[in-house]
């Protein structure tokens, strides 16, 4: 963790926690997911649902197997997830004439309305971080920098 023109960081420097970046990721996740849990309150989802709800109403409707690579998310996760937006009214799933094993999820009207009410959600969540927006892009693309990387590895 040393560019060439650092001196070096001794090993037992880097085993601090507060050097550690994915403790400073997991941190940020954590504060993220408190200031979701509020902003989300009024529709009536968690976060890993909002996560569902954006894919749909960007892409409209999409397999299962889609929107779990889309959200890195397994299908014992993801299933679960869409059974509660299902019941909640905000989505359905329809088997594929074709092959029956694959479903896809299609917004309902409710579910479409949804979005309207989301929208002040991304500004709010700009406005908690404390970040300009040019710092937030920068931001996730590094963050997008790091995980290609990770997964290559």
């Amino acid at each position: 963790m040393t560019s060439p023109t650092s001196p070096p960081v001794p090993d037992a420097e880097l085993l601090r926690l507060d050097h550690q970046v994915c403790f400073s990721l997991h941190a940020a996740s954590r504060a993220f997911g408190g200031v979701y849990r509020d902003a989300l309150k009024d529709l009536g989802l968690t976060y890993p649902q909002y996560l569902v709800m954006l894919v749909l109403w960007e892409h409209g409707a999409q397999p299962v197997k889609a929107i779990g690579e889309r959200l890195r998310l397994d299908s014992g996760t993801l299933s679960p997830l869409l059974k509660r937006l299902e019941t909640a009214g905000l989505v359905r799933r329809e088997r594929s004439t074709e092959d029956e094993r694959s479903v896809t999820i299609h917004l309902t009207p409710e579910g479409d309305d949804l979005r309207e009410q989301a929208l002040p959600v991304p500004r709010r969540m700009l406005a908690a971080t404390g970040l300009t927006l040019e710092e937030l892009r920068t931001l996730r693309t590094l963050l997008a920098r790091v995980t290609s990387a990770l997964d290559e590895s």
